[in-house]
């Protein structure tokens, strides 16, 4: 049984949120966090979109990120706090994803996710998601395994490469 839903709101990061990305980022991924440098690079590089998910109270309890690449976009993260996991935070920070990749003109929606992580993949697919192949010792240090997922984007997905 899940939590209840909680109330967020989906907004850009800005660089006043990096003491709350980084300690989110030691809590969810561990040795392969991410650094507040590399934290700080990734809000302004080209071609990039992070969101963060706030509680009523300003809260930051959750962020993602996208990558655009001219073609289609990727998932760089999906990240919610350990306390409101399960409680829809994860699929309004996606749903902010995908409409940014259908406002830039994403022929697709890539990402990868660890194979042992069943609650992503509920999520990814229940929104349409579809695995295209796992990749081997994809997360490091843990050398775990990954689903590719895709998820097209209206007509111009079928011309993509691979479709």
């Amino acid at each position: 049984m899940s939590a209840a839903a909680v109330d967020v709101a989906v907004r850009p990061l800005t660089a006043a949120d990096l003491p709350v990305l980084e300690r989110l980022e030691v809590e969810l991924f561990g040795a392969g966090a991410w650094s507040a440098a590399t934290l700080a690079e990734e809000l302004t590089a080209p071609g990039r979109t992070y969101v963060g998910a706030t509680l009523p109270d300003g809260a930051l309890v959750g962020y993602a990120g996208l990558w655009f690449d001219g073609w289609d976009a990727q998932v760089m993260t999906v990240g919610t706090d350990v306390a409101h996991q399960g409680r829809g935070v994860g699929r309004a920070m996606l749903g902010a994803l995908v409409d940014r990749a259908r406002e830039v003109g994403a022929a697709s929606v890539l990402l990868e996710v660890r194979v042992d992580n069943a609650p992503a993949l509920h999520l990814y697919e229940a929104l349409g998601f579809e695995r295209l192949g796992r990749r081997r010792g994809y997360y490091q240090p843990e050398n775990v395994d990954a689903w590719t997922m895709r998820l097209p984007l209206g007509p111009a997905a079928a011309d993509a490469p691979g479709a």
